[in-house]
């Protein structure tokens, strides 16, 4: 009624993030893989933004005693989405990880052997230490100036995501191309985010909201402060700043 369109943006797999967008009640696009793909609810690809295969070759080839923990992912149906090397749940993104996806897994012996097609991304688990080490890394290394690394941490879990993405694909670049073809301005623009992968998103969005359970100094960025995942902090902003306004 207001004329509000929601966009669900994600650093997930579409294929993750798909089953929660049919949730709602209306249409919905999603942005997934932090910004690399923008797709229709119904699957429907608007636009990508893939890794060239050869600075794939290139992260994989600068993180040194880090590539263990790596996996590639693909913009594809079913098998071959997720491509690893090792299956030691060790590495795994979240615990259970390859269980739950297992029609999407690929296992190879290189996974330079794989990119025989742009990847979405070079994806990297891990504890909270080391990954920040890895990051650090990859924005010195030779390719630094080709890629886009993005980090989610989550201190309480000793636990990081490290995305390495196309140079300039983040949250807030794909949000800024949907907002623009679809006729909203900047400042027309409300964003809520809870980690470093949404920092773009924030900064680019007209209103910026940064939920309760987000790390302190995200909290402390002079954004709009909501309540916690577990307190509905997302309900309570949009009655506030939109329902309401």
């Amino acid at each position: 009624e207001r004329g509000a369109e929601i966009v669900l943006v994600t650093g997930r797999r579409f294929t993750f993030a798909r089953p929660i967008a049919a949730q709602f009640s209306l249409p919905l696009t999603v942005i997934a893989s932090n910004g690399a793909l923008v797709k229709s609810e119904d699957g429907r690809t608007l636009w990508r933004q893939l890794l060239p295969r050869e600075q794939a070759r290139a992260v994989l080839a600068a993180a040194g005693p880090f590539r263990e923990r790596a996996l590639l992912l693909f913009d594809r149906e079913a098998a071959g989405q997720i491509v690893v090397e090792n299956l030691d749940p060790r590495h795994a993104p979240v615990d259970g990880y390859f269980e739950r996806n297992r029609a999407y897994l690929l296992q190879v012996e290189r996974l330079e052997d794989a990119l025989t097609e742009d990847p979405i991304q070079v994806l990297f688990a891990g504890p909270v230490a080391p990954l920040r080490e890895l990051d650090e890394l990859l924005r010195r290394a030779p390719c630094a100036g080709a890629i886009s690394v993005t980090r989610t941490e989550y201190p309480q879990r000793d636990f990081t995501l490290l995305d390495v993405l196309d140079r300039g694909c983040n949250k807030g670049r794909a949000l800024a191309r949907y907002a623009a073809a679809r006729g909203f301005a900047r400042e027309e623009t409300l964003a809520i985010g809870d980690n470093w992968n949404d920092r773009e998103m924030l900064e680019f969005a007209g209103l910026a909201v940064v939920m309760g359970n987000s790390d302190a100094e995200l909290r402390q960025a002079g954004w709009a402060l909501t309540a916690s995942n577990d307190e509905d902090g997302v309900a309570l902003a949009l009655e506030k700043f939109l329902l309401s306004a």
